[in-house]
């Protein structure tokens, strides 16, 4: 993994590579190993995780069969103040 430092600015390269350790998981893998997991924990966990992709996989698939709506986009409009109070 890899991030490059512009202008002498680290502060924003580590924000960026905490971000990219965020994505692919890492940080979660170390908290994860940071103490023994019994295997009977290890299992209950597995299950979870496995359900939670059935389902986030069921869900995107009715999203794309059109049996659900999709998520609303988020109007940026919306954003800094410019809603109805504003007006």
């Amino acid at each position: 993994m890899q991030v490059l430092v512009r202008d002498n600015n680290v502060d924003q390269a580590l924000r960026a590579l905490k971000r990219k350790l965020q994505r692919e998981g890492v940080m979660r893998e170390l908290k994860r190993r940071r103490a023994y997991e019994k295997p009977s924990e290890r299992r209950v966990r597995e299950r979870a995780d496995a359900v939670r992709r059935a389902r986030k996989a069921a869900l995107k698939q009715a999203r794309r069969e059109g049996l659900i709506a999709a998520p609303r986009a988020k109007n940026s409009s919306l954003r800094a103040g410019s809603g109805a109070a504003a007006r």
